[in-house]
């Protein structure tokens, strides 16, 4: 079901998000790309309820990152986001309205999908990975350290 789609450089991207001025620790999500005439990170990192836009809206880089930026162009993302999942912590079971490209930043054998009551890892280093997100699905952190993915939405 999760796809092979690709490689990336993990620690390129390390580099550029660590070099910004809103972090992971101190929010577990934040937007890479937002909507014109907003350039709050925050805004559209959490549900798609909580926005006044459309998940294809967020296509403005909010940042000067040019590798990051480069992959997201490269794949045609939109409502790219740094996500951390905590350590021993998991997402609710839902469905998005598109899939989701994932680029595993920091992760491990210990954190698990369910997808349709199937299990799959993305855990190989420097593999982008296609998550059929339309489909029920969640994350599970069942380790001791958090989880971080650049997750870009697939437009619809």
């Amino acid at each position: 079901m999760i796809r092979k789609i690709g490689t990336f450089d993990s620690e390129k991207i390390l580099k550029e998000i660590n070099s910004l001025n809103v972090s992971y620790k101190q929010h577990n999500q934040f937007c890479l790309q937002g909507v014109e005439k907003n350039s709050d990170p925050l805004y559209g990192a959490r549900k798609i309820t909580e926005m006044n836009h459309d998940e294809n809206d967020f296509k403005k880089f909010l940042f000067e990152i040019p590798y990051t930026n480069f992959l997201l162009e490269e794949f045609q993302l939109v409502r790219s986001r740094v996500m951390n999942v905590e350590k021993k912590s998991c997402l609710s079971y839902h469905k998005d309205p598109s899939d989701r490209v994932h680029f595993p930043l920091i992760t491990n054998d210990d954190v698990f999908y369910v997808i349709e009551d199937k299990v799959f890892r993305m855990n190989e280093k420097n593999v982008i990975y296609l998550l059929p997100s339309t489909k029920k699905h969640t994350i599970v952190n069942a380790s001791t350290k958090d989880r971080l993915h650049l997750v870009g939405v697939v437009p619809y």
